[in-house]
């Protein structure tokens, strides 16, 4: 079993939708897949959440949810104001583990990397399953600094990054953005090795799973 573990530089950064592009392009490459998502929160019971956009854009048919909670905040702040059990480190790598017969298991975040998830981080699950993180980041202004301090925290904790992914790129992109792309593995050290065009969540499967491979670079694999 590999596993991967998928974190942003904040919020509604592409994280959902590049982690169905990492799904489809391992898909296509013949691998089995299975996605967690250790806390999903704003969204109620019996509502879709993230592991559903990810079915419908990669068809990866294995996901997990460990927790949900209804409020839209950092999960161990949900947890608490809903009244119900914070997730535990201990129990989500036991979640983690019983995926185990899949050739690669794909955890996505909530928020960004030092998010309290319940009594851990994404970082301090990252540790504990020596594990590479995927950083999804946006294209503008502050990204710069926003995935700087990303990639250090990963660093700093000996924590593999396994690159940058732009998650939404428009078909026009500003000053900002065409030089960030270019400054992103200057400032961090670390290769952009995928960029998702935005509005890509809104594809129908076909479509999307076609063009994932595209979007990364041929030498980058997930379960590298």
């Amino acid at each position: 079993m590999g596993v991967l573990l998928i974190t942003g530089t904040s919020t509604d950064v592409g994280k959902t939708v590049v982690t169905a592009a990492v799904a489809a392009v391992a898909l296509a490459q013949g691998k089995t897949v299975a996605v967690c998502k250790p806390g999903q929160t704003g969204v109620a019971p019996g509502e879709p959440g993230d592991l559903a956009a990810i079915e419908r854009l990669s068809g990866v048919q294995r996901t997990v949810e460990f927790a949900r909670y209804p409020d839209p905040l950092a999960p161990d702040t949900a947890a608490r104001r809903a009244g119900l059990p914070e997730l535990t480190l201990a129990e989500t790598v036991a979640g983690i583990a019983e995926l185990g017969d899949a050739d690669l298991v794909l955890v996505e975040g909530a928020g960004g990397l030092l998010v309290r998830l319940g009594d851990f981080t994404l970082l301090d699950l990252a540790e504990k399953l020596d594990a590479p993180v995927l950083v999804v980041v946006a294209a503008g202004l502050g990204t710069l600094n926003h995935t700087e301090l990303t990639t250090r925290a990963l660093h700093a904790a000996g924590v593999r990054c396994a690159g940058v992914v732009i998650g939404a790129w428009p078909a026009e992109p500003d000053l900002a953005m065409r030089c960030n792309r270019v400054d992103l593995p200057r400032h961090t050290g670390v290769e952009v090795v995928g960029v998702v065009p935005a509005g890509a969540g809104s594809w129908p499967r076909v479509s999307f799973t076609s063009a994932a491979p595209s979007w990364f670079d041929p030498a980058w694999s997930p379960l590298a």
